[in-house]
Order: C-alpha cells, then sequence, then structure tokens
C-alpha cells in the first residue's frame, strides 16, 4: 500500500458521510443491549466492546471533531448507565476516543480495512488503558490491567469491526 494513498488529497474523499437517523438510534441501541446481555448467555463473547466499535466508526466517517466527541461522550454514558460500572467513566473514554478518531478521519483515507483494523486495534488498547487509569488514579479502585489479554481482545476486536465496519458503510449516505 502507498503511504500517500494513505493521505487524503481531494475534496471528494474529504465529503462528511451522513448515516439514516435510524441507523443512528438502532445501532447503538443495539451494541448496548449486546454488551449487557449476550456476554451473560454466551460468555465467550464477553471480549466484543461493540461501543467502542461504533465510537470508532461513526466518529470517523463523519470526520468532525465536535460531532465525534458528542456521540462518543453519549454512547459512553448510556453505557455507564446499564452497567455497574460509575458513572461517568465509559463517558470519558468513549469522549476522547471519539475526539481522537473523527481528528483522524480528517487527516486519513479511512476507507481502508487495515487502516480501520490498525485504528480499532490501537483505540481499543486506548480505550482499555484510559479507563484503567482513571478507575486507579480517579476512584480509587484497583483495575488489573492484563496486556497479553487486553492484546488479544484488541485484536478479536479489530477483526469483527471488519466487518461491522462493511455493514455499517452499506447504510451511508454521501452528501
Amino acid at each position: 500500500m502507498d503511504s500517500n494513498h494513505l493521505l487524503i488529497d481531494s475534496p471528494r474523499e474529504r465529503e462528511i458521510v451522513r448515516f439514516p437517523w435510524w441507523v443512528l438510534a438502532v445501532a447503538p441501541l443495539l451494541a448496548l443491549l449486546f454488551q449487557i446481555y449476550v456476554p451473560v448467555i454466551f460468555r465467550f463473547l464477553s471480549f466484543l466492546e461493540l461501543p467502542l466499535l461504533l465510537a470508532v466508526y461513526f466518529p470517523l466517517m463523519w470526520r468532525r471533531s465536535i460531532a465525534g466527541t458528542l456521540f462518543g461522550c453519549m454512547l459512553g454514558l448510556f453505557q455507564d448507565t446499564l452497567s455497574h460500572h460509575p458513572i461517568g467513566m465509559f463517558g470519558i473514554a468513549k469522549t476522547l476516543v471519539g475526539y481522537f478518531t473523527a481528528s483522524v478521519g480528517m487527516r486519513f483515507d479511512v476507507d481502508h480495512w487495515l487502516v480501520r483494523f490498525s485504528l480499532v486495534l490501537f483505540f481499543f488498547q486506548f480505550h482499555r488503558v484510559f479507563y484503567w487509569v482513571l478507575s486507579n488514579s480517579v476512584l480509587n479502585i484497583p483495575l488489573e490491567l492484563d496486556l497479553a489479554r487486553m492484546l488479544i481482545s484488541g485484536l478479536l476486536n479489530a477483526v469483527v469491526s471488519i466487518f461491522l465496519f462493511n455493514i455499517l458503510d452499506r447504510t451511508r449516505e454521501s452528501s
């Protein structure tokens, strides 16, 4: 892959992508419900972090920092309210993920699967480490940071993201 191809050169590549309202309502709801209920029944799927994948995908496609920040914040806060975790922890972590992915989307061609794979892998690690720092330093709740498990979970989420992002790509509308 040519490194120049990864950078956005033309105005066509900078176009803002829009999604139907129902996709923006249903996808986060399904991701949150999946996150809560499916690992209880199927423990082997507990590695999946579908809300995080959406917090990467939508801001990446929108290429707007404010929209990405707000989306990540809302998704994280909803995840906080539906989980047993302290309110605000996922909200803060996903807010940063939304902001940074939107910033990356403004600079790079994010339609290539390898770029998406790499970004999901990176932001999965970022999200976990930042959540760990918040928990240990701000709330004084000690959490274990298992780096090997985190890397494997990140790789599995990155693989799942390729398929999920392809499905979501079919719902987008260019403007």
